[in-house]
């Protein structure tokens, strides 16, 4: 009882430090059963170049932000769902060593640790922890299939439009297509498309995904129509001649994704074991190797 309690306090202390050094953002990192897993800092590939940030898990979100004062002062504070997240093992390349992609639903980044093995415990960790969280709540342990973000292709990728190959300049700016993340023209980009997954609002996409986004329009309302069709066979049919099952399922793929919608639970099953397994990592707050170009 004593070494919970311990935990319980230093726990406490750390996301509040943690939530300190963003200042007041209107919304406390403190939750009943939330744990403060590890942090460091990772090299994050923003569209201008790679740039450090720093990283806090807890064992139902991830955070991150840009570093101000190291140690002491963060901006920009970006939450992440834990059981949204999924990470995938990268090849180093010229420009960052030791990187793996963090793919969310609304915004998916490559990022770059400091060493192989710093690398691999951050991946670990975010696999068990997302694990555990799906576990308590319920849901299947194993990859579901769910639409992630596209990552962003940084500036210094492309001296040309990606669709059209117009060179950029500084009348004809750079713009970022939300739906592919290809580097593309105004002229290229000047639709807006409604992206549930990442914006309640429309976002710029390119021609080509406009192309396609109209074409799965086209497929849905046949599809619809279809079922109403099925629909009302069905109905007129009598009662010895209808199957045990109706021809179309009664719910839709929009309706099991709303499965996924359920207000946050927070962890209060994990055993006592696993709270002590904290993973601090951020010895001598070293800054991931950045290789010249």
């Amino acid at each position: 009882m004593a070494e919970q309690l311990t935990f319980f306090n230093k726990n406490r202390e750390r996301i509040q430090a943690v939530e300190n050094t963003f200042g007041h953002t209107g919304k406390s990192l403190l939750r009943p059963e939330r744990v403060l897993v590890g942090e460091g800092r990772l090299l994050k590939l923003c569209r201008r170049g790679p740039k450090p940030k720093v990283f806090f898990l807890f064992n139902d979100i991830l955070v991150y932000g840009s570093i101000m004062v190291p140690g002491r002062w963060n901006n920009k504070k970006q939450t992440i769902p834990l059981d949204e997240v999924e990470v995938e093992d990268m090849q180093d390349e010229t420009t960052m060593a030791n990187q793996f992609l963090i793919r969310t639903p609304r915004k998916s980044f490559y990022v770059a640790a400091a060493s192989p093995d710093e690398k691999q415990a951050w991946m670990e960790h975010i696999e068990q922890y997302k694990a555990l969280l799906l576990q308590h709540k319920g849901r299947p342990t194993d990859s579901t299939a769910r639409s992630f973000a596209a990552t962003w292709i940084p500036d210094t990728a492309s001296a040309i439009c990606m669709r059209c190959s117009d060179r950029f300049t500084v009348a004809n700016r750079r713009h970022h297509c939300r739906m592919c993340g290809y580097i593309v023209c105004g002229a290229c980009s000047k639709d807006r498309a409604l992206l549930l997954n990442i914006s309640s609002s429309p976002v710029r996409v390119c021609r080509h995904c406009v192309v396609h986004l109209q074409a799965q329009d086209h497929r849905e309302i046949r599809y619809k129509k279809q079922r109403r069709v099925k629909g009302k066979n069905w109905k007129k049919s009598s009662v010895e001649d209808s199957p045990t099952q109706p021809e179309y399922e009664s719910s839709s793929e929009e309706e099991e994704d709303r499965g996924y919608q359920v207000p946050s639970k927070w962890f209060s099953g994990v055993q006592q074991e696993n709270h002590s397994k904290y993973c601090y990592l951020k010895p001598e707050h070293r800054t991931p190797p950045l290789r010249a170009l």
